[in-house]
């Protein structure tokens, strides 16, 4: 009798990814799970994903718009803030649940063996439903405040690649980094916070001097934010290409040495698990 065994260490990374197109329906599946769990005992339901960019978009109006009058140029202040929580939401919250999902999925992992980076990528892809909506929020908006609709709005799913693709990369990292260390459950909130302040969620980037727009555009975050406020509002909003590049060359960097870790701590991961 022929035996087939499945382990850790499948041959090559064309193996892997085949691995991972085999189990795109567990994939799948576990994405609407996290849905379904996220808003299941919530009394508003998905009416969150509306009230969150909204509420955090009014604090942020009062506190940096009307109290400290950050300048926001041509375009409304709210839009403004609500075009950079978009993109910063995702980001956030989709990293942060990446670094947790190894852990929250200790006893799938521990009774049956599947390429273990389809728990941290169905994250990825649950995420996307919040993202969606509030684009449709943002959309609406800018019909509201007689912005309208841009020709460069086609550019927004170009962005929102490169922004899932740099999800993946730190979500991969964090995944494996705190299934072998928890301390990184307790980093990561820290850091995300920490971020939300170095990057344009409530300023724009031409608000930096321009001594220091290098430097702050090492940042991904910075041309993923400014990328996706250039696809809203064209010419009004001003923007360096090349930091959309950065932020998409060092995503594919993180993705390709995040797996390699991943892969090494995937071997002994039902043991630390």
């Amino acid at each position: 009798m022929r035996e087939t065994v499945l382990s850790a260490n499948s041959n090559g990374a064309k193996a892997l990814w085949q691995s991972i197109w085999k189990a795109r329906e567990l994939l799948f599946f576990l994405a609407w799970r996290d849905i379904v769990v996220k808003y299941k005992q919530a009394v508003l339901g998905i009416t969150w994903a509306i009230l969150r960019p909204i509420l955090t978009t009014m604090v942020f109006t009062l506190v940096f718009g009307k109290i400290a009058r950050l300048p926001s140029g041509e375009i409304p202040y709210p839009l403004l803030v609500l075009s950079g929580i978009t993109p910063w939401l995702y980001f956030a919250n989709t990293v942060n649940d990446c670094g947790n999902s190894l852990v929250a999925n200790s006893t799938l992992i521990s009774k049956v063996y599947f390429p273990r980076l389809v728990v941290p990528a169905s994250c990825v892809i649950a995420n996307l439903v919040d993202l969606t909506i509030t684009v449709l929020l943002l959309c609406g908006m800018l019909v509201w405040f007689g912005i309208g609709i841009r020709s460069t709005i086609v550019l927004v799913p170009l962005v929102v690649v490169a922004l899932a693709l740099l999800t993946v990369g730190l979500g991969i990292w964090a995944a494996a980094l705190n299934a072998k260390y928890r301390d990184v459950s307790f980093i990561m909130p820290f850091l995300v916070t920490f971020g939300l302040y170095l990057s344009p969620i409530g300023f724009s980037s031409g608000a930096i001097p321009e001594r220091w727009r290098i430097l702050y555009g090492l940042n991904p975050v910075v041309g993923l934010v400014d990328g996706f406020r250039f696809a809203l509002f064209g010419d009004q909003y001003p923007f360096q290409m090349w930091t959309l590049g950065y932020s998409s060359v060092l995503a594919l960097l993180l993705i390709v040495t995040g797996v390699m870790y991943f892969r090494h701590v995937e071997r002994d991961i039902v043991d630390i698990i």
